[in-house]
């Protein structure tokens, strides 16, 4: 027996059929949603992460504060940029810089970026096999 919604809809194969490989009504909002929650995240874990660093008996000069500031910022950013093309390499870069500034900063950072930098591996996977 089948309902009303999925008589209106032409079946695989038909014309006008596009199949779907996923079950998602909209799936580029999906994987978006994915990644920018991503990417909210990791803004909020690294403006958190400041006052352990500091608790861990490490001198954060301004400049380093300003880095791990900077960052979150900048993740905050590009959580709303998801719809532009480049937002997805963007977000790899900044997963680069978080990497880097661990090297720089306090070794935790790198820790939190390997930590995060697997999350966007997984979310960048799941755009991959959603999307195509």
């Amino acid at each position: 027996m089948t309902g009303p919604e999925e008589d209106a809809m032409p079946a695989e194969g038909e014309a006008g059929a596009a199949p779907r490989r996923s079950g998602l009504k909209n799936p580029e909002a999906a994987v978006r949603g994915l990644g920018a929650g991503t990417l909210v995240l990791e803004a909020i874990v690294l403006l958190l992460a400041i006052q352990p660093i500091r608790i861990l008996g490490v001198d954060l000069s301004g400049w380093q504060i300003g880095l791990v500031i900077g960052l979150a910022v900048v993740a905050a950013l590009l959580a709303g940029c998801m719809r532009r093309r480049w937002g997805w390499g963007a977000g790899t870069a900044l997963q680069v810089a978080l990497l880097a500034s661990g090297l720089v900063v306090h070794w935790s950072l790198t820790a939190i970026g390997v930590i995060f930098g697997l999350a966007w591996a997984y979310a960048t996977y799941v755009r991959r096999s959603i999307l195509g």
